[in-house]
């Protein structure tokens, strides 16, 4: 029930609920919300693959075999993913190194490229394990002021494995699991005169993606830069 009105088929309530790990009961507005954030993940997911699909069948694309390394630190937040992106987020005692290795192995013209990635993450501080995540990333190429700072933006998915429960998300939520999705977002720079070396931003979240990983919802965010250097 939502303000009072129950939907045509109150089994349709139920099932939704139970699907989408959810207590039963009248579906409130946060229900709702999550209903909804589950169904865009999921929707998201399948255009990914449609989007993988597309682009293997084009005789225009290719594959370059570039190979990277990366290196970046970063520092545990509190809080949402909008939270970070609206400088919302308080920023725990808790910090990340990471060493990143990868190969792109498919790019269509000069749009879009798509990159393997694997990654050994030590936590110290307030958290003290290693973490080792496996995705998917793709990045968009071009931009309109390439000419002076070479940008691309890069959106990975994928899984994190945790050797512990990470203490941060054993304090904010009910839930914990050492395996969870793992999400990055990267914003990149190449450096001036410098073909194979790049800087960049990044987010780099796990997520139970609203319960759907053994029940979590939410887990943790860090914030943090790094290099990466091209072969």
């Amino acid at each position: 029930m939502v303000n009072g009105i129950r939907p045509c088929n109150a089994n349709v309530e139920k099932m939704l609920c139970r699907n989408n790990h959810i207590k039963e009961g009248p579906l409130s507005v946060n229900s709702i919300r999550q209903l909804f954030n589950i169904q865009l993940v999921k929707a998201s997911s399948v255009l990914v693959v449609v989007l993988v699909l597309i682009l293997l069948g084009q005789k225009n694309a290719a594959a370059d075999g570039k190979w990277f390394a990366c290196l970046y630190g970063g520092q545990v937040t509190d809080g949402s993913i909008r939270d970070v992106f609206t400088l919302q987020a308080d920023h725990k005692n808790s910090y990340l190194g990471a060493f990143v290795f990868g190969k792109e192995f498919w790019t269509y013209k000069d749009y879009i490229g798509m990159e393997a990635e694997g990654q050994v993450v030590k936590h110290w501080e307030l958290q003290d394990h290693f973490e080792f995540n496996a995705l998917l990333v793709i990045r968009w190429l071009p931009f309109p002021w390439d000419d002076y700072v070479d940008t691309s933006f890069a959106v990975g998915n994928g899984i994190s494995y945790a050797t512990e429960d990470p203490e941060i998300e054993a304090q904010g939520h009910h839930n914990v699991s050492k395996i969870l999705h793992y999400l990055m977002l990267e914003l990149s720079f190449l450096v001036p005169n410098q073909a194979h070396w790049n800087v960049f931003v990044r987010l780099h979240h796990r997520s139970g993606v609203f319960g759907l990983y053994n029940g979590v919802s939410g887990a943790s965010n860090a914030l943090g830069a790094g290099v990466r250097y091209t072969f």
